[in-house]
């Protein structure tokens, strides 16, 4: 533990006058319970990352009230949505206190003329569609871990969406947000003092530069969400080719068709390939002249979708795609959340079968740079897998972040037999991240489209990619934050602090 038993006892009954005895956890296995994320670390070194204790408040005012006491304390905080987070967000580094908001997931209010929903940001989507289906409506922030994860985790990742390029990301569907600062201050961000106005022009956007910090700067709580009428129809083919440069220039044209009802086209390389086809159960194995994928999907009202998916057959086939048949597209597009931090395994250069996680690494690139930057990443993977076992290369794939495919959400998947992540295995791990992050911003994109660059590794090259940017993020965080409580050692942000920390 970072505090002794003593200072343990001072913080536990400061924390009794806001909380029950109930919502206070010390046990083992509460803090274990709450460090873990399916990003891999060295077994062996899990008790470095553990948290003093986990609150479970269920009100704003309550977690108001558990920050408060921590920064009159110099007690960390970290927040703990759904934990899904592949970039330690919700890792404690320096114990302290885990601020876990499950109990907070409340519907608060369902505005059926407005079309907004106001919840607890401990709800995760899947259940909130539920209810929200008998209403013939939808949120549409859909994400691998759509099942899984929360509204606050994805408001403090800025989370991306699998359907984003139809209906937008997390940062276009989150209107406005209850968010507790570092000093226990609570405001609410959103355009305007409204909770449900899209588009204010009345001084500084400061809902972005409250989402996407990583639990740095504080903790949303309540959250008022655009919604959308629930899709009459879904159309999500599946093509093969037998070469990459003809998929990507079709996933390309895909993307510029210009058709309303697009919400999305992905790239499989051969690697990816053949990694389904190797250790996917799940997977319906093709013929070995298949050396890419092509999916591409739309939502919409009937009427609309079916001559927009005409349109896309036509430039599909125009590029030399075979439609993989519907049994396959629609199936495997329904499983896109099934394989998210599933235990699965790999193989060592001989073929043996072995345990292994799925981890991966994802930059913003744009179209233009994408084949040059797929080879450099598996040239790097390539090179760790020469010198050990523990990682295997599971492929890429590339997703369009918006409807025009100007960039896309680049990712290469990673096998880790994280039983034999040692010191040294770990350390060649984080060199190949930093120099996976070193090609992205060498092909002008940004190093994460998706998780984050907070972790060690990527993280180095972050003031690299922001330049005065990230000065100024030091100068907020200072402000904001003068005690260095929320989630410190993230984001390089001790730099704000003179000597490394206050």
């Amino acid at each position: 533990m970072t505090i002794t038993a003593h200072r343990l006892d001072e913080v536990v009954t400061a924390l009794r006058t806001v909380l029950r005895d109930e919502q206070i956890l010390t046990s083992k296995p509460d803090r274990y319970n709450r460090a873990r994320v399916p990003a891999p670390f060295p077994v062996h070194r899990w008790a470095e990352r553990l948290p003093d204790l986990a609150v479970l408040p269920t009100t704003t005012e309550e977690v108001a009230g558990v920050v408060r006491i921590a920064n009159d304390l110099r007690i960390p905080v970290v927040p703990r949505d759904g934990g899904t987070g592949l970039t330690d967000g919700a890792v404690p580094l320096r114990g302290g206190i885990v601020v876990d908001v499950k109990r907070m997931n409340q519907i608060k209010e369902l505005d059926l003329e407005n079309r907004t929903v106001t919840v607890g940001t401990g709800i995760n989507m899947l259940k909130l569609n539920e209810v929200l289906g008998h209403h013939g409506l939808i949120y549409p922030d859909d994400p691998a871990s759509y099942p899984c994860s929360l509204v606050g985790g994805r408001i403090g990742t800025s989370g991306w969406s699998l359907i984003g390029s139809r209906y937008g990301h997390t940062r276009d569907l989150v209107l406005s947000f209850d968010f507790v600062l570092p000093t226990g201050e609570v405001m609410h961000v959103g355009d305007g003092i409204g909770r449900k106005i899209s588009k204010s022009s009345s001084g500084y956007q400061l809902k972005h530069l409250l989402m996407g910090h990583q639990g740095t700067l504080g903790i949303a709580t309540e959250a008022t969400l655009k919604l959308y009428p629930k899709p009459e129809a879904e159309l999500s083919p599946f093509w093969a080719f037998d070469n990459y440069d003809d998929a990507y220039r079709c996933v390309g044209a895909l993307a510029r068709a210009g058709v309303a009802t697009f919400a999305g086209a992905v790239l499989f390389d051969e690697h990816k390939v053949a990694y389904l086809r190797r250790d996917d159960e799940a997977y319906i194995p093709q013929p070995s002249d298949v050396r890419a994928l092509v999916c591409a999907v739309m939502y919409g009202y009937e009427d609309e979708v079916k001559p927009a998916g005409k349109r896309l057959f036509r430039i599909a086939k125009e590029h030399g795609a075979r439609y993989l048949g519907d049994e396959i597209s629609e199936g495997d597009w329904a499983a896109r959340h099934d394989r998210y931090a599933t235990p699965l395994h790999g193989r060592t250069k001989t073929g043996q079968v072995v345990p292994m996680s799925w981890h991966c690494e994802d930059a913003a690139i744009n179209y233009t740079n994408l084949p040059s930057v797929t080879k450099a990443w598996h040239e790097i993977v390539a090179d760790l897998r020469r010198r050990t076992d523990v990682f295997d290369d599971w492929g890429m794939f590339a997703y369009t972040s918006a409807d025009t495919g100007v960039d896309y959400l680049t990712e290469i998947d990673i096998g880790i037999w994280e039983q034999q992540l040692d010191d040294r295995a770990w350390e060649m791990w984080v060199n190949a991240k930093r120099d996976i992050a070193a090609v992205a911003l060498a092909h002008d994109g940004s190093i994460s489209a998706c998780h984050g660059s907070c972790r060690d590794g990527e993280v180095d090259l972050v003031p690299q990619e922001l330049g005065r940017g990230f000065d100024l993020m030091l100068d907020i965080k200072r402000t904001l934050d003068p005690n260095n409580i929320m989630n410190p050692g993230k984001y390089l942000l001790d730099r704000a602090y003179e000597g490394g920390r206050p």
